[in-house]
């Protein structure tokens, strides 16, 4: 193969192939069959089209007889042509002994003597074309295919040209296009297996110099491009997602996308949460209980759990999206709220119950699966991907919500769906946001831009932290302009607005998002002249793993970007912090149990008692000199939170919040939420409310942390205050 060219962060998807003559092309041309026309004594050759659909593809480079690439190759066939893409994972190799020699029978007072062994290495053999559109370990992807070059409609004889780029995957978000090639295919009779043998070619690959590289095989599997299975678990009173009740199910949803799907409806009695709503670590964990077992190296998995109320968004999150628990999934789980009352204004829907308002409750489930399929919102029109808020707010006399719903996928989301790499849709692979607009553009790079006026300011909270400490990082957008500007409402990471990466000393860029993703929220404010939105973020894993895992100077870079009609707007900042080495054994102990344990960072962002890993590596932080007071705060909010049958703890809470203590207005707004919040009061809750009033005095509170702080205020003097449900 020829050297690397191109790296960045995202292949291109594939160019729609069209042909000049395109229009001119015969109908009876579509027809995949094989047909042979004559005219007296003159032949035709026979004319075949490339048929649509999934194709089994194996690639196999000469010079390594262990090497071999399996996978699909996806053929979407438009008015003007084809688009073509796929993706290829390599075989595995397994090694067998083999015997040398036989050992010699034993004799009396002398040992047996062991054979001599060696080892052989194996090829396995391939997808089986007879179950259909294949799936594979995740593990093994090396290369997305985009195609440069095909038939667009027809072509004569039995021999076809197809040009591609070989995309590999060198890490997560990271791609080089490593070679262009092109391979002359010639049509033949498929293998056992092949549902339609006569739909199978295999052809020599050349490279640029016209020298052979490698052999190509293709045989048809299906009209549909990708196979899925969309999983609904629901609480007792919740109902399932399942239908528009207009004639749109999960199967006409999907028929569209092109994806095969499969509706697992699983368990109507999952346990409710301890209050009146879910909170993000509680869906997450029955999310790991309740939903059947699986294995995404084997099927494309999506679960969707119905619950009553959510505590975070009125009608879905997608939790886990960054895939930095444990198991090491995103966007495996997301979750819908029944018995949210629908909003005044939202037309003929009105005041009703989410659960009985069968078209905006299924239209949000389809929502959150896109979502889990990688897609982002989409403004440009009233689909899916669009949000519900905005699709009411458009409703006419004539036309109200729900009836103005569109019931479509945007094209460019069709087209994602359908060309993405297999990583950025397939559950268990690149986290969310992997195949964003931002990294980079789908859309081209002219339709973003940068907001004159606008800057963001990018702070940390220490300039200077030990090995193995979270870092806190305070952001601001600051309109220092003069005039008005339409912003997201909030920075919060768990928006879809924030995103960033940490480049280390050497030089490795590792991304950031969230680990709870908002669906639906998509507020907007004016951000007058001289107006600042301020936030702030808790740093420690991502998707590539550890942000700050060596010692040195990090940088840290922040972006914000959002839908300004049909452009996407832009800013960005960035700051530096410098991580010190570990002072001693116990400090660089602590450090590896934090550094290594994935769940840690969950625990950081969720709380929760269920991830017991997590809280052990916690602890052992707390245990030493140097972190303890960097990881105090975290401990405290998660003992200061009730979980299932375990009630808030603010004695604990209280006792954690010693001199020194780290902690970020952010951090100290969400922990006198979660005291006022909590069943228990009485002296703890007065030593708590105590010690962050006093903190609260040696630093600027944004508004909503002030708020929860007055609130924790009034519980603590015995004054009435709001009913504490969690919604």
């Amino acid at each position: 193969m020829s050297s690397h060219s191109r790296t960045t962060t995202f292949p291109p998807l594939p160019d729609l192939l069209t042909s000049p003559t395109r229009a001119d092309a015969p109908t009876a041309a579509l027809d995949p069959s094989i047909a042979t026309a004559s005219l007296g004594s003159i032949v035709f050759p026979p004319i075949h089209s490339l048929r649509a659909g999934c194709w089994l593809l194996n690639y196999k480079p000469t010079g390594a007889p262990l090497v071999s690439y399996d996978g699909t190759l996806r053929v979407e066939s438009h008015s003007g042509g084809r688009t073509v893409s796929g993706d290829l994972y390599q075989r595995p190799v397994i090694y067998l002994p083999l015997n040398l020699s036989a050992p010699l029978p034993a004799q009396p007072g002398k040992p047996t003597l062991v054979p001599e062994l060696s080892w052989k290495p194996i090829l396995l053999g391939g997808p089986n074309p007879a179950n259909g559109i294949p799936i594979l370990a995740r593990s093994r992807y090396r290369y997305y295919v985009r195609v440069t070059a095909l038939p667009e409609y027809f072509y004569f004889g039995n021999t076809f040209t197809l040009g591609f780029e070989l995309w590999r995957f060198t890490a997560p978000n990271t791609w080089v296009n490593e070679t262009t090639l092109t391979a002359q295919m010639v049509r033949m009779s498929g293998p056992a297996g092949y549902p339609s043998p006569a739909d199978y070619a295999e052809g020599d690959v050349r490279n640029a110099s016209n020298t052979v590289v490698g052999r190509l095989t293709m045989g048809w599997l299906s009209t549909y491009y990708r196979r899925c299975t969309v999983e609904i678990d629901t609480v007792s009173g919740s109902e399932r997602p399942l239908a528009s009740g207009v004639g749109h199910t999960w199967q006409t949803v999907m028929d569209e996308v092109g994806w095969q799907v499969n509706l697992h409806l699983s368990d109507v009695d999952v346990a409710e949460a301890s209050g009146a709503s879910w909170s993000n670590t509680e869906m997450h964990a029955s999310m790991l209980a309740r939903r059947a077992a699986t294995n995404l190296d084997s099927e494309w998995r999506y679960h969707v759990l119905a619950v009553k109320n959510i505590d975070s968004t009125p009608r879905g999150i997608m939790y886990d999206n960054g895939g930095t628990d444990s198991n090491n999934v995103p966007r495996e789980g997301i979750g819908i709220a029944s018995h949210w009352i629908i909003d005044a204004g939202w037309g003929t829907v009105s005041g009703q119950r989410f659960g009985t308002a069968d078209a905006p409750y299924f239209r949000t489930a389809v929502h959150e699966i896109g979502h889990a399929m990688g897609l982002y919102h989409n403004f440009a029109d009233l689909g899916f991907m669009c949000t519900s808020d905005v699709i009411a707010a458009a409703g006419t006399p004539g036309t109200p919500f729900p009836s103005n719903i569109q019931w479509s996928f945007h094209p460019d989301n069709l087209k994602q769906l359908r060309h993405y790499p297999d990583p950025f849709v397939r559950p268990g692979s690149v986290a969310f946001g992997g195949a964003s607009m931002n990294t980079p553009l789908i859309t081209p790079t002219d339709l973003e831009i940068d907001v004159e006026g606008l800057a963001l300011e990018v702070k940390p909270l220490l300039a200077e932290l030990p090995l193995g400490a979270p870092v806190r990082v305070d952001i601001a957008l600051v309109n220092r302009g003069d005039r008005a500007i339409r912003v997201p409402a909030n920075l919060s990471l768990k928006g879809e607005f924030v995103s960033g990466s940490v480049i280390d000393p050497a030089g490795t860029s590792r991304s950031f998002r969230t680990v709870v993703h908002c669906l639906e929220d998509h507020a907007f404010n004016l951000l007058q002249p001289g107006e600042r939105i301020e936030d702030s973020m808790t740093l420690l894993r991502g998707a590539e793993g550890a942000l700050f895992g060596t010692s040195g100077v990090h940088e840290i870079q922040v972006e914000v970007h959002w839908d300004v009609e049909g452009m996407v707007a832009r800013v960005a900042g960035s700051t530096t912090v410098m991580v010190t080495a570990a002072v001693d054994a116990r400090h660089a102990e602590a450090a590896h149990q934090i550094l290594a344990t994935p769940d840690a960072h969950l625990v950081l962002a969720i709380g929760g008692d269920h991830l017991t890993e997590g809280i052990k590596a916690i602890q052992c932080a707390l245990d030493s000199p140097v972190l303890r007071p960097h990881y105090a705060v975290i401990e405290a909010k998660r003992v200061a939170r009730r979980f299932r049958n375990r009630k808030a703890d603010l004695k604990a809470a209280a006792a954690l919040l010693e001199d020194g203590c780290v902690m970020s207005p952010r951090e100290l707004g969400k922990l006198a939420k979660a005291a006022s919040q909590a069943d228990t009061g009485g002296a703890p809750l007065k030593e708590l409310s105590k010690q962050l009033k006093a903190r609260a005095k040696k630093m600027a509170l944004p508004v909503a942390d002030r708020r929860a702080l007055d609130a924790l205020d009034e519980r603590d003097n015995g004054k009435p205050d709001t009913p504490r449900l969690r919604a």
